[in-house]
């Protein structure tokens, strides 16, 4: 019986992440402020946007690989060549906002979501 409970349970956590992943809609774009890092709540995993560009936008986790600290929405943009960063409040460690690849320590990394623009929302996928 224990196993079939295992499985039961099993199938029940798929199940909700399943749910989970995917896309999701965050907010209508022009919410979110030019140059500017905002904090969301996406199926309960706090995710840090940027909004780089009228039509640029950028999440990844909110939570510092350094610190494990969930500040990384208060962060400063900027860039190294062509890609663009951000910079952690806390160390100043600095991620590449497309693939989260640290330039300061190579040991950390930050993760990436993929986002969109549909009909004036941003969504996110998980």
């Amino acid at each position: 019986m224990t196993v079939i409970l295992d499985r039961v349970e099993e199938r029940r956590d798929e199940q909700a992440e399943a749910t989970a992943a995917g896309w999701h809609r965050v907010c209508p774009v022009d919410e979110l402020e030019l140059a500017w890092g905002e904090a969301a709540l996406i199926e309960g995993r706090q995710v840090a946007l940027f909004r780089t560009a009228p039509d640029e936008v950028y999440a990844v986790a909110q939570q510092d690989p350094a610190t494990l600290a969930n500040v990384m929405a208060r962060g400063i943009i900027g860039s190294r060549g062509d890609r663009p960063t951000i910079a952690s409040p806390l160390h100043k460690e600095v991620y590449d906002l497309l693939t989260g690849e640290c330039f300061t320590n190579p040991e950390l990394a930050l993760a990436t979501f993929n986002t969109r623009l549909v009909d004036g929302y941003l969504e996110v996928e998980l």
